[in-house]
């Protein structure tokens, strides 16, 4: 369960990398030009006056998405490989997978160039694909590993540990690469990667965009390392007795889509990616624009809600015994809304200084946000994962089909539609009061403040919505005799 929980490890550090750097990276605020950071695809809100071609270019990838999750999910089901349903199928994506990741940045066809926007659209799109060829097989392993609720749990654990720590290693760029400005003589102040290509004589422009270039190589090097070990050392058949489904992919894809329970959790979990994402993709923004630290600064604070997350997850588990996990993750989605809120009120304009100018409130709130962060953080990073493997197993033990895949395939594109929904939103939204510099528009605290308030009321939602799943029910259907402390957790629940 350990050696499978690295696999995680690999593909969050690659998801990170999108959700920390494609919006950072093709966005920059006003401040990082200044440094040097190149504008290589058309900033502000371009297409129809209300949304930018960032945002645009990961909307629409989803389209794609929505054909190849169930498709690949059907193609692991049904499987009759002789290595298992779910291994060929990570063997196989892992290097594309963050090779992908890696030739997204590396364009250069000069500032604003349609060839820049043609070769993001495509490479997000085989980012997504490959994605989604690793991570629907890799997550419908959950429920055939965990076949009792303290596995399932250990598992979810486990893998949390490593989606976190992933995460965080893809904010490593914050302190390797790119640069700021002195600003008493106005000149460049590279960080470690930009100062050394800088001084072997690459240009200053080229050298803060490939400083990030080599940190995403190494990181997805590491990634795929940790992507194959599970891939590799794991012989599938030796755990688990694959039984394929006989069902085709829109038969199999309606049929998990009956299910109740899990189009209330489904709906829950968009609103959950929506709210992480929205603030993920911005705590760059929200550190630099609306706190005033030095980019830096990121990887501190994120590093700081990663270590305190981490502090709770043994303690989880024992949490579920006691309330179920219903209760803790609705628990999880307003505790996460209470943190939104307190970033909007360090946005408020005048609040705080601007980009540079950090004080001591800029550490309250940095500090407060830290801490308030911790539990919300452990709970929906662990729980969720269990209650998919829940319906999942339920859903078989019901109707004989074993579709792990499909389940799991339709909480990858949850996760993938919310954090498109997410950077569409923010990418719009962050431009509202803009400041505006050689026809570009650059994030302010207005659009600071907006966006995590509409982060706020996506975890609002996602509580209320999740209040209708009936965790009853399902645990009646699944519970073993080693299962009795979590059954009892919930016996008091009315459905």
């Amino acid at each position: 369960m350990i050696i499978f929980s690295l696999g995680q490890f690999g593909w969050s550090l690659l998801g990170g990398i999108i959700s920390a750097w494609l919006v950072t990276f093709f966005m920059p605020t006003a401040a990082d030009r200044a440094a040097g950071a190149t504008q290589f695809i058309t900033g502000g809100l371009v297409i129809g006056g209300f949304l930018t071609i960032i945002g645009l270019i990961t909307a629409l990838s989803r389209i794609f998405d929505a054909v190849t999750d169930p498709l690949i999910a059907s193609l692991s089901d049904r499987s009759t490989n002789k290595r298992g349903r779910r291994i060929p199928f990570m063997q196989f994506a892992a290097i594309p997978f963050a090779v992908v990741t890696v030739l997204l940045f590396c364009i250069d066809f000069g500032a604003g160039s349609w060839a820049n926007i043609l070769w993001v659209s495509i490479m997000i799109v085989l980012f997504y694909l490959f994605m989604t060829m690793y991570c629907t097989p890799y997550n419908a392993l959950i429920s055939e590993f965990g076949q009792n609720q303290k596995d399932r749990m250990f598992i979810s654990t486990s893998i949390s540990f490593t989606y976190l720590f992933g995460t965080l290693f893809a904010y490593l760029p914050f302190v390797l690469a790119g640069g700021g400005v002195d600003k008493t003589t106005d000149d460049p102040t590279p960080k470690l990667f930009t100062g050394l290509l800088y001084k072997i004589g690459m240009d200053y422009s080229s050298a803060y965009a490939w400083s990030f270039r080599i940190c995403f190589i190494i990181l997805a090097v590491i990634a795929a390392v940790m992507m194959l070990l599970p891939a590799f050392k794991l012989k599938e058949t030796e755990f688990i007795d694959p039984k394929p489904t006989n069902e085709n992919v829109f038969r199999s894809l309606v049929s998990t889509f009956k299910n109740k329970d899990f189009r209330v959790f489904a709906g829950s979990d968009i609103m959950y990616w929506v709210g992480l994402t929205m603030f993920q993709t911005g705590l760059p923004f929200f550190v630099k624009v609306s706190m005033g630290f030095d980019a830096g600064l990121v990887i501190v604070f994120m590093g700081g809600m990663s270590i305190l997350a981490a502090v709770f997850y043994p303690f989880v588990t024992k949490f579920v015994k006691k309330w179920g996990k219903k209760k803790l993750v609705i628990a999880g989605f307003l505790g996460l809304a209470l943190c939104y809120a307190i970033t909007a009120i360090s946005s408020i304009p005048g609040l705080l200084p601007g980009e540079g100018e950090a004080n001591g409130l800029s550490w309250v709130f940095g500090i407060v946000i830290m801490l308030l962060s911790s539990l919300p953080m452990a709970l929906l990073g662990i729980i969720p994962q269990s209650i998919v493997a829940d319906v999942a197993e339920a859903e078989a033990k019901t109707t004989g089909q074993n579709r792990e895949g499909m389940f799991f395939a339709a909480r990858t594109f949850a996760m993938k539609f919310g954090q498109s929904i997410a950077m569409l939103l923010f990418t719009s939204i962050a431009l509202i009061g803009g400041v505006e510099v050689e026809n570009d528009l650059y994030p302010a605290k207005t659009g600071m403040l907006i966006a995590a308030l509409v982060a706020v009321a996506f975890c609002v939602l996602g509580a209320v919505i999740l209040m209708f799943y009936r965790e009853k029910k399902v645990m009646k259907i699944i519970a073993k005799e080693e299962d009795a402390e979590f059954l009892k957790a919930i016996e008091s629940q009315k459905e």
